[in-house]
């Protein structure tokens, strides 16, 4: 198999400010190199995201999300944690809500959602 992991997951925001605060200051993530594109008018932001990068696009020009909270391409983004609750009582401190604890039905772990300015549904997965 040619595909050994992923090098990075892409998603697309609308609001610098927002989205900086929201991942670099409320969830904590690295920045490992932003760049402003002049010619394509948005923020290109990396971020470390363990082994892997968080590659962010930022543009207010992007299209709303066709339905909530299926829709095509990115369906959510999910973070693995160790205790659940410790992440969610962080979450809270920084003024994120997040969705009540459930389990899993298929692996029996605990899971919950919060979202990130732009409704995009990021899951934390014990």
């Amino acid at each position: 198999m040619f595909f050994e992991h992923i090098h990075h997951i892409a998603i697309n925001c609308s609001n610098y400010q927002k989205t900086k605060e929201f991942y670099v200051e409320k969830l904590g993530f690295d920045i490992i190199r932003e760049n402003h594109r002049e010619d394509k008018n948005d923020v290109k932001l990396d971020l470390k995201l363990g082994v892997h990068e968080l590659e962010i696009f930022i543009s207010s020009e992007l299209p709303k999300r066709p339905s909530y909270p299926e829709a095509l391409g990115l369906r959510h983004l999910a973070f693995k944690v160790d205790v659940i609750e410790d992440v969610i009582a962080f979450l809270n401190t920084k003024g994120i809500e997040c969705e009540p604890i459930r389990t899993d039905t298929f692996t029996g772990e605990k899971m919950i959602f919060f979202f990130d300015p732009d409704g995009l549904p990021l899951e934390l997965h014990e």
